[in-house]
């Protein structure tokens, strides 16, 4: 039999329900905003912009409950500062589905939960803190101000009010996003390493190099990091610079080349290090990961010497102006003071294992030995702390091929004509005795008038 108290309690419990859910259906009618509203009031003014975002954002429904419990002020940059002067980057950071939360705090950190009328005249001098809805502040007034407002009071309703202002307010919240996520700090779930190197001599996995500092000189020699030579492989392709890198090798190259062609009489040196070779595109390497440079570099009338056989063989250029390339970064002063040091100076250069000796002649620096030396003519031609160019007045190379093929050519032929005329005279003068001696052993009449 049911008791008779359980209506009751049926009863009890409607009516308890239906007073929990009086406000919310109160709350959900109060949150249809009417056509005068501040909200409205943006998405139909000049600042489509900001109308645009808040949209993308899903921030209607907020704003409007917002609305709906107290007065808004609505700081709206102008649509300049989102069109030209924001951040490309940023932008495209903001509108990432991704990064909706920092688009939303962004939005936020723009609206103050009351209503503000803004003086006609300029910020106060006293600077005034206001907190916004993404539960942060900004700085009003002062000698340099956060929130700088150019139109006050552009847009005046019951329920909020719109103030025009010069630049986007971004909160350090958001900025510390951006910053993470262009470094990708938050998305790089393994940190990048090479593969393990099997050492052939142990057998054992090599033990990685220790990180080097940034700006430190490279590790490899420079011989190791050359390229191979035009028979194996071209050069590869310059190093890119830029903020992630030390040296933009490239651009470096491209300055000391334009700057020979401007200084005058260095042209052909010029022309052989960009289409004679791949010189320029290796040198743009090679300063790109942190190596340094010297550039003994023979004016046109040394160059002009050079006859075709020089440059006749596979790989001649590019070893001749490999031996004028010290893997050193001097000066004119810096040789001048070794050589007036130290007497003799040889310093090594690109050219493997060969290398050019400097001696101080005149009171300047002299390099190479005998007549294949040259004289440091135009000093300090581009020097800009990576690569030095100096000019001399001579093509050097080395000591066994300091003489020129033609002029060895010409030194044997003159020394097999010596000792031809050496051992006529003698062979000839010998030959005639014994048959003046022939004749008159057999009783005949020389009648040779050359036997007398």
């Amino acid at each position: 039999m049911p008791s008779p108290m359980a209506p009751n309690l049926l009863l009890s419990l409607l009516l308890l329900i239906s007073t929990l859910l009086s406000p919310t259906l109160a709350q959900r009618q109060q949150t249809q905003i009417n056509s005068n509203s501040v909200l409205v009031a943006l998405l139909d003014s000049h600042y489509t912009e900001l109308a645009e975002l808040v949209e993308k954002a899903l921030l209607l429904q907020t704003l409007e409950q917002s609305v709906a419990s107290h007065n808004i002020t609505i700081f709206a940059p102008k649509n300049e500062a989102l069109e030209r002067d924001l951040d490309p980057e940023f932008k495209r950071f903001l509108l990432e589905p991704r990064n909706l939360r920092s688009l939303q705090t962004l939005l936020l950190h723009h609206i103050l939960p009351r209503k503000i009328h803004w003086p006609d005249s300029d910020s106060p001098a006293e600077p005034t803190r206001h907190y916004t809805l993404s539960d942060d502040s900004v700085v009003a007034g002062g000698v340099n101000p956060e929130l700088k407002v150019v139109r006050p009071n552009d847009v005046v309703r019951a329920d909020g009010v719109i103030h025009g202002i010069e630049r986007l307010l971004v909160p350090k919240s958001v900025q510390q996003e951006f910053n993470k996520r262009r470094s990708l700090e938050s998305i790089s779930a393994v940190k990048p390493e090479s593969a393990p190197v099997v050492d052939p001599r142990t057998h054992r996995l090599k033990k990685p190099s220790p990180p080097v500092p940034a700006g430190s000189p490279p590790v490899l020699p420079i011989f190791d990091a050359m390229a191979p030579g035009p028979s194996l492989a071209p050069a590869p392709a310059p190093g890119p610079g830029g903020p992630d890198h030390h040296f933009d090798g490239e651009a470096q190259v491209k300055d000391f080349i334009q700057t020979l062609l401007l200084y005058g009489g260095y042209n052909e040196m010029a022309d052989i290090m960009v289409n004679l070779t791949n010189l320029a595109s290796e040198m743009g390497r090679l300063v790109s990961e942190g190596y340094v440079l010297t550039v003994l570099a023979p004016n046109d009338e040394a160059m002009a010497k050079l006859t075709a056989d020089r440059l006749a063989e596979p790989g001649a250029p590019e070893q001749i102006m490999y031996y004028h390339m010290i893997p050193e970064y001097q000066t004119e002063e810096s040789m001048y003071n070794a050589v007036r040091r130290f007497g003799s100076v040889r310093y090594e250069t690109l050219r493997l294992g060969q290398k050019v000796v400097a001696t101080e002649a005149d009171g300047s620096v002299k390099f190479g030995e005998g007549e294949a030396s040259a004289y440091l003519f135009d000093p300090d031609i581009f020097t800009d702390g990576r690569i030095s160019v100096q000019g001399i007045d001579g093509v050097l190379f080395p000591a066994e091929e300091a003489a020129s093929p033609v002029v060895a050519e010409k030194k044997a032929e003159a020394r097999s004509v010596t000792r031809a005329k050496l051992a006529a005279k003698p062979r000839r003068g010998k030959l005639l005795q014994v048959a003046c001696r022939m004749l008159g052993a057999i009783g005949q009449d020389s009648r040779f008038t050359i036997c007398h």
